[in-house]
């Protein structure tokens, strides 16, 4: 399967080679060759990290992951960052020795997360990216360089703070929970790099969540919608009131489009700290986008001024908007648009977005037929997933597969999709906050109708029935999969697939 729109090849290289006038032609033709070449060649593979080849560094990764399963998942909170406190006290608080850009929202944050990092990283600062949750590997939550820690590493990390995990658990109320152990092995193991920068994002909501001991330079709001309303709140702006919780004094906020209720709250709190905001639409944005092979070509507006001809190798009008956030992000934290005037370097920048991967998202990983891996969990990303779909994709029939945690909105979800999904195949993953696959079933009968709803518990059967489903169309005709609902489904389905 193909994508729309694709661009005639000879295009930009003519374009590349007559802007290239003022140097060597010869030189001008080899590399606008070679720049043509890697447009043509689609987006870079998503690196996700394996299960370790040496037989003892797996065993010993194992051991940890088995320990850390014994505290709360991330699921069981109590809404406090005291513990995590009292654990960065007793490490020396490492959050405190490097600057920081911290992102909470609803959708989007990990992908704003990459591609901050990846700016940054091209700008050439050591970066920590510490983001939620891994597709496959427990590793990927935390980054150096741009790639996740080693297994060893990893493991090293842990073993480094286990004594004092062990203190502080002593000590309080409630143990460590799982996602306050890794947030600590992260803020530890960025000190001990050391990096120039981390990127961190929060697991959920902002005021209390456990990323909430550092004190961010820059700090970003991706889009707000509805989830996690049973702890966060009903209405966009009550969720705004906890993701505000990370905007510090004297900070630089960079705002996505929001709903207005959550707009006002996010002001509200940037004049009660004295934090300079900057808002998508008025400060920065997207001011065109266009389809591309393997991604898009966008033009943005930042605070220093306009970037033209990016390329990005994400699809959907939603990442060409994270593209536009975390490029303002990375301008306030050089201080673009206060301290100084002049733009970031475009080669640069251009440089920097063409080599964001964001596993999991909008990710092709099988052709013949066509099979699309998204991680959209939620009302507002399941809507953005189906109109990145139609956009980048001319399926003339699409297969969904869908599983789905218990505790989301899996009607309006489904409802997203139902105009897209020829037919769905409803399953569910090996996780325990899985919704059972005949419960989900019955929802999708309400929304797409029995003759439309097939039901495969098992994940690797839904993924088959879907695969033959789509494959009905005929060998050179325009069947799809597009396998979604929970990141853990899509992780699976990565593996299942042959991905890590």
């Amino acid at each position: 399967m193909s994508d729309q729109n694709e661009p005639d090849p000879l295009d930009p290289f003519e374009e590349i080679i007559a802007a290239e006038t003022d140097r060597d032609p010869d030189l001008a033709v080899i590399e606008a060759g070679s720049r043509t070449l890697r447009t043509q060649g689609g987006p870079p593979q998503a690196h996700v990290p394996a299960r370790p080849e040496d037989p003892e560094v797996d065993k010993a990764l194992r051991e940890v992951e088995a320990e850390l399963a014994t505290r709360w998942g991330e699921t069981k909170l109590e809404p406090s960052v005291s513990r995590i406190a009292a654990l960065m006290d007793v490490l020396g608080e490492p959050q405190r020795s490097y600057p920081s850009i911290h992102i909470t929202g609803t959708n989007g944050k990990t992908s704003t997360a990459r591609m901050i990092e990846a700016l940054l990283g091209a700008f050439e600062l050591r970066t920590g990216r510490y983001t939620s949750p891994h597709v496959q590997s427990v590793t990927e939550r935390i980054s150096l360089d741009g790639a996740p820690v080693s297994a060893e590493r990893f493991i090293e990390t842990y073993n480094d703070i286990k004594p004092y995990v062990e203190m502080v658990d002593s000590s309080q109320e409630y143990r460590l929970s799982f996602f306050e152990v890794l947030t600590g092995m992260a803020y530890a193991a960025f000190a001990d790099a050391p990096v120039d920068v981390a990127v961190v994002e929060v697991g959920m909501g902002g005021s209390w969540d456990a990323t909430n001991v550092i004190d961010g330079d820059v700090a970003v709001v991706t889009p707000i919608d509805l989830d996690h309303t049973d702890r966060l709140g009903s209405t966009p702006g009550e969720i705004a009131v906890e993701k505000a919780g990370i905007v510090k004094q004297d900070a630089t906020v960079i705002m996505a489009q929001q709903p207005v209720d959550a707009a006002q709250v996010l002001l509200k709190k940037a004049v009660e700290v004295d934090a300079t905001v900057a808002r998508e639409g008025l400060e920065f944005g997207v001011v065109a986008r266009q389809v591309a092979v393997g991604g898009q070509q966008v033009t943005l507006r930042g605070l220093g001024g306009e970037y033209p001809e990016v390329y990005l190798p994400l699809h959907g009008a939603h990442q060409a908007h994270n593209a536009a956030v975390a490029l303002a992000a990375v301008e306030a934290f050089f201080g673009v648009g206060a301290a100084r005037a002049e733009p970031l370097d475009i080669d640069t920048v251009r440089k920097a977005f063409a080599s964001v991967s964001s596993p999991g998202r909008m990710e092709v990983v099988r052709r013949s037929p066509t099979v699309v891996l998204d991680a959209a969990h939620n009302p507002a990303g399941a809507r953005a997933a189906a109109e990145a779909i139609g956009e980048a994709f001319d399926f003339s029939r699409l297969i969904g597969v869908v599983g789905a945690s218990s505790d989301k909105n899996v009607r309006e979800l489904l409802e997203a999709f139902e105009p897209i999904f020829a037919e769905v195949v409803v399953t569910q993953n090996s996780s325990h906050r899985a919704m059972d696959a005949d419960e989900l079933a019955a929802v999708a009968v309400e929304v797409f109708g029995d003759e439309r709803v097939q039901v495969e518990p098992r994940l690797p059967d839904a993924l088959e029935a879907a695969i033959t489903l789509a494959e009905e169309e005929g060998e050179f005709t325009g069947g799809g999969v597009l396998v979604t609902g929970s990141v853990i489904t899509v992780g699976e389905a990565r593996l299942l697939l042959g991905k890590g």
